[in-house]
């Protein structure tokens, strides 16, 4: 929880300003947060209930945008790691917590992400899934220990959101969906036996570890309190592509699955109802589950491996430093094993683990509003209007939480 990263501004210097030098950090949190596990519950949710349920990553992209934005105002306000910063205002003890709780959050995923290009690999070019896992594992590696690794991380995740974008909303176009039923979608309703859908798509949509995580990426990206419009800019690009990804998905779904009856019990069944479409259609949608997955691969390990070296305080030098690459590659590698032992995507298991990981995200984002409304933001410090809109959130979350709760115990 060292107070330095190798990649900071020199005293005196500013990163280049403009508009596609702003493109960056919010793009690397809406390609790792929007995984296969994003498509698979977006189906689900679109394949079981229709258009009922378009109003949930609405609200998710809402409250996403809240705390992405908090999280912004932090990184260029403090001159330490996540972690660090925590622990200065709310002790080590806290930070462990948070460094844990947000490596456990995201490495839930990862044997999804692994096995989400495995799927991919299969659709597009046949063979077992297992060894396409281990392909894209080995190249997430190769990927991680390439030097300057944030530059070639933001350039990669810009490319893969803009092929998820057009792959995506032609999927959602060539479905042909009610326009009219989308719009009664917005209007708030809780099917029976939505519930854990729901808060699986909440998940991940409203990720507070991926808002935490922009703390880390802002200050990558060298940025500092005199770049928040350029920031703010490229928070509120990036997450409302997140939220118009797990949109377009249910859309799909409910246009296609749910009048067919067809239950959504893997993300190819997407691209297998497509077919008559168009071979086209399937070959989009699973080069797009493939940048999905691969994104969500390595975005999810640079948090976690971030928030562990954290927590055993060898963060000191970012994304650049061995240690923390090191521990980016133990979570790639852990991924990678679940994977291959699975032979395919877990559905139940990624739905599963997204619904627990809402139990630990009230506790992160309760210190992030503590963070963001502290003297230390200075001017940047949030207002009252976003603090209550903050604050709903983490109501927002709770209620989920409580409510998956006592499904569970029904």
């Amino acid at each position: 929880m060292t107070s330095t990263l190798a990649t900071s501004p020199a005293p005196g210097t500013s990163p280049k300003r403009g508009f596609f030098s702003s493109i960056g950090p919010a793009f690397i949190t809406a390609a790792l947060v929007f995984g296969p596990g994003s498509i698979a519950t977006a189906s689900a949710m679109g394949a079981s209930f229709g258009y009922e349920l378009i109003w949930v990553p609405v609200i998710a992209t809402i409250l996403m945008l809240c705390f992405v934005n908090i999280g912004v105002r932090i990184g260029l306000t403090t001159d330490k790691s996540i972690l660090g910063t925590v622990a200065h205002r709310l002790t080590g003890i806290v930070a462990i917590i948070v460094g844990l709780g947000s490596f456990l959050v995201v490495t839930s995923f990862q044997a999804g992400n692994s096995a989400g290009t495995g799927a991919a690999g299969q659709l597009l070019f046949g063979g077992d899934p297992r060894f396409f896992a281990v392909l894209f594992t080995v190249i997430g590696l190769i990927f991680v220990w390439i030097p300057k690794f944030y530059p070639a991380l933001e350039k990669l995740m810009v490319v893969v959101i803009i092929v998820l974008l057009v792959a995506m909303i032609t999927t959602a176009v060539v479905s042909k969906p009610d326009l009219g039923a989308v719009v009664g979608g917005l209007v708030p309703s809780i099917p029976d036996g939505s519930i854990p859908l729901i808060v699986g798509l909440a998940a991940t949509t409203f990720s507070i570890v991926g808002a935490l995580y922009q703390i880390q990426l802002v200050r990558e990206k060298g940025w500092t309190s005199g770049d928040f419009k350029l920031a703010r800019r490229d928070a509120v690009l990036g997450t409302l592509i997140l939220g118009a990804l797990s949109t377009v998905i249910m859309i799909a779904a409910a246009a296609t699955l749910n009048p067919a009856g067809i239950e959504a019990n893997s993300p190819a069944a997407l691209a297998q109802i497509l077919e008559p479409i168009g071979s086209w259609a399937v070959w989009l949608f699973a080069i797009g589950l493939w940048a999905a997955a691969f994104s969500s691969l390595l975005g999810n390990s640079t948090i976690g491996g971030s928030m562990l070296a954290g927590v055993f305080k060898l963060d000191g030098g970012g994304l650049a430093s061995a240690p923390v690459k090191a521990c980016i590659s133990l979570v790639i590698v852990l991924g990678g094993v679940i994977a291959t032992a699975f032979g395919g995507i877990p559905i139940q298991l990624i739905i599963t683990a997204q619904a627990v990981t809402i139990i630990v995200v009230p506790l992160i984002g309760a210190v992030m509003v503590f963070l963001g409304r502290h003297r230390d933001r200075g001017a940047l410090r949030i207002k009252t209007p976003q603090l209550v809109l903050a604050l709903f959130g983490l109501a927002f979350l709770l209620f989920l939480a409580g409510s998956y709760v006592v499904k569970l115990a029904g």
